[in-house]
């Protein structure tokens, strides 16, 4: 019995081992012998933007559409993947792109895909080198000045390198930064009393229309950023005679910020033409880092930061320039400091 029942086991035990070995022939890769199937070689990639306030990943929640670019080490154009599915929303989406082995530049955008896309190549990736491409605010589709919400748009770039020896595909990570930025004006009087954003003109003026294969902003013309929303609100009633405060806002979009240039937020007067207020836009946003990011770099902070309130107090129709609140922030001012 026992010796029967060893020989039983030993019989199926090489059974399996023959099952998979046939098993595994059949699924092996090799790429020495052309008569075995080539190993899966190249890329899977995942996309992160934490590049934020939160330093959390807002990736699934906030970007629809992907395009990703493939360069050789060289800059010569490889290949090109897109995406614009619900795929994006999952955490675990993951991006697998077949490449031989090499180094190689991967450069993607979030937001260009779409068919709200704001933002457009000015030429063909495959038709051009990495230095040379450009993304451009699709001004064909916007009138002149702006009065519109941009789509949101996001950039980031890695390098990735396969080996001859990987037999399977190399895991990376492209972290991605936000290229646009939304700023919420509101304008109050001082004693509450009403104001009427039909009273004023909104502006933001800047040069940022234009960014390159890096994500540096290029100049080339000044653009007038107008509100694609505007109206009166009220925050509630007035604590001395029980009346209604009312508050006037304007929202306006635009491209990426940068410390090389020198935008700025105009209100005008209708009435007269009188500049309410006409500052230095980067300063005063700057204003509002926490002294808990000292350390940060102003540009980090903008690119990181891309969601804008600021709050005028006015006395008698003009700004009452000593204090502005900033992403809930209230800031007194020092105007010698910003050159007014």
């Amino acid at each position: 019995m026992e010796i029967r029942s060893f020989s039983d086991s030993l019989k199926r035990a090489l059974t399996i081992t023959m099952l998979t070995g046939a098993v595994l022939s059949f699924s092996s890769c090799d790429r020495l012998h052309e008569d075995l199937q080539p190993c899966p070689q190249g890329v899977r990639l995942r996309f992160v933007y934490d590049y934020n306030m939160e330093f959390a990943n807002a990736f699934p929640s906030q970007v629809d559409c992907l395009t990703v670019l493939f360069y050789d080490s060289n800059g010569n154009y490889v290949t090109t993947r897109t995406n614009s599915t619900s795929e994006l929303a999952d955490e675990n989406y993951r991006m697998i792109v077949d490449l031989a082995p090499g180094t190689y530049n991967v450069i993607a955008y979030g937001g260009l895909e779409c068919e709200q896309s704001s933002f457009s190549f000015t030429s063909s990736p495959s038709s051009i080198r990495m230095d040379q491409l450009q993304v451009e605010l699709n001004m064909t589709s916007l009138t002149q000045p702006i009065g519109t919400y941009l789509h949101p748009l996001f950039y980031g770039r890695q390098e990735v390198t396969i080996e001859q020896s990987d037999m399977e595909y190399n895991e990376s990570t492209v972290y991605m930064m936000k290229d646009t930025n939304n700023l919420r004006v509101m304008l109050q009087q001082v004693d509450g009393t009403r104001i009427d954003e039909a009273d004023f003109d909104f502006k933001v003026v800047d040069d940022n229309i234009l960014m390159a294969w890096n994500n540096d902003v290029i100049p080339t013309r000044t653009v007038e950023y107008l509100p694609w929303a505007r109206g009166n609100a009220s925050p509630g009633e007035l604590p001395d005679d029980g009346g209604e405060a009312t508050v006037a806002f304007a929202e306006m979009s635009f491209p990426r910020l940068v410390t090389t240039n020198s935008p700025r937020l105009v209100i005008t007067r209708k009435s007269d033409g009188h500049k309410v207020i006409d500052i230095p836009l980067n300063n005063y946003l700057l204003l509002m880092k926490s002294e808990a990011y000292a350390s940060m770099p102003a540009q980090e902070f903008l690119d990181r930061e891309s969601r804008w309130k600021m709050l005028f107090f006015l006395q008698g129709g003009i700004w009452l320039n000593t204090v502005i609140e900033i992403n809930d922030w209230v800031v007194r001012i020092n105007n010698t400091e910003f050159g007014l």
